[in-house]
């Protein structure tokens, strides 16, 4: 808990520091990879770096929590700390770099600010940092040692098992491990990272939802052609070839109780929606189970069989489909995009959503505007995530 002197310059400051985070984070970065380019390389996405996304991520995540100390929100904190935790962990971050990333960042901020750093600022936009670096490396110890690993030991070699085409440009594997044995369990939703060695020397890592039900004694992920790792993998990965996978994490889970349930995917976000309904099918769920699924065009949506295959063994589901490009073929899809003036929502609806940005915030808009609360929307988001506090942003 920050103090309350702290309180009051965060109040006097904030609007200063938010202003100046567009040049505070870029500076930040060069700093650190500067002086640790290993992180870039082997941990950082620089792909998002290159294009400038990651740092809106940090600087929606430090504007966000200091908002929650002069605001609080305790769970709208959960969210965050939940959120960034379990990234955190499947990346195997430890407590030290969180002292790597202060001493950089300050230095940023000094820079950039200058004699408006006072020393009672400095100090206290530490204790800022501090308390959300004390918060989330409780959290993510917390995490590892559900998991049953040690902070940051948490890469396994696994061995590609089958590789399925599951659409023009995706890819779906199943990863099994080295020695022949079942792979750990997961909770539906979740995701591992996996990282590849690119021709360069640098280590790249992005994340991948995990399908099928959490009994399989293999895992399997589902990879759309888009990027420099996804490329890799599309590829150099082929059966009997060995990847470095991490540990299951991630925070997208189903809701106990009897609520109607609605899934909302886009494109290759459909993967956590399969792995959630795998699981409602597998344990006879009678919830109501809306799914709604948005696509390019039949022809490029991966999954589309499995997806309508699983919501006909729920005894209360439905599939609702939107794609952009294509004809009316009579099969009760919608041409255009997905659009939820039409479709009957119950407020008391609890929605996960997994898609890009713009989806996300354009079907929980629509779901506010059904006058479902803000509470009982949950996303998982694939690329960089910017962390938002209260509003329809």
């Amino acid at each position: 808990m920050i103090s309350e002197q702290t309180r009051e310059v965060l109040t006097a400051t904030l609007p200063a520091v938010e202003g100046a985070l567009d040049d505070i984070t870029p500076r930040f970065y060069d700093k650190m990879f500067t002086k640790h380019p290993e992180l870039l390389n082997d941990l950082f996405n620089r792909t998002n770096q290159q294009i400038g996304t990651q740092p809106k991520v940090l600087a929606g995540s430090i504007a966000a929590f200091a908002r929650l100390q002069l605001h609080p929100d305790p769970a709208q904190q959960r969210f965050i700390i939940d959120r960034i935790a379990h990234k955190h962990t499947s990346l195997g971050i430890t407590a030290d770099q969180y002292a790597i990333v202060h001493e950089h960042l300050f230095a940023a901020i000094v820079e950039v600010l200058g004699a408006a750093v006072t020393p009672e600022v400095a100090a206290a936009w530490d204790e800022l940092y501090w308390e959300m670096a004390d918060v989330l490396i409780t959290k993510e110890n917390e995490l590892y040692s559900q998991a049953g690993v040690a902070p940051g030991e948490v890469w396994r070699s696994v061995v590609v098992a089958e590789r399925r085409q599951v659409a023009p440009d995706a890819v779906s594997f199943s990863l099994a491990a080295t020695d022949g044995a079942p792979l750990p369990s997961f909770t539906p939703g979740q995701y591992i990272s996996v990282q590849v060695p690119l021709d360069d020397g640098a280590h790249q890592i992005r994340q991948y939802s995990l399908i099928g039900t959490t009994d399989e004694p293999v895992w399997r992920i589902s990879v759309k052609l888009d990027g420099e790792v996804s490329t890799w993998l599309h590829e150099r990965a082929f059966e009997g070839d060995t990847l470095t996978v991490s540990t299951p994490f991630g925070d997208l889970a189903l809701p106990e109780g009897d609520a109607p349930l609605l899934l909302a995917s886009a494109g290759i976000g459909c993967t956590p929606v399969i792995g959630l309904l795998s699981h409602l099918v597998s344990t006879g769920d009678q919830r109501p189970v809306q799914v709604l699924h948005a696509d390019r065009s039949r022809a490029r949506q991966p999954h589309r069989g499995e997806l309508a295959g699983l919501v006909e063994q729920l005894p209360n589901g439905s599939l609702h489909q939107w794609y952009e490009k294509g004809v009316d073929t009579g099969d009760g899809a919608s041409i255009g995009m997905m659009d939820l003036e039409e479709v009957p929502v119950a407020p008391e609806t609890v929605a996960l959503l997994c898609g890009p940005a713009g989806f996300l915030g354009a079907i929980r808009g629509g779901l506010l505007d059904k006058d479902v609360p803000e509470s009982r929307i949950h996303y998982e988001t694939f690329g960089p995530e910017l962390l938002r506090v209260g509003g329809r942003a």
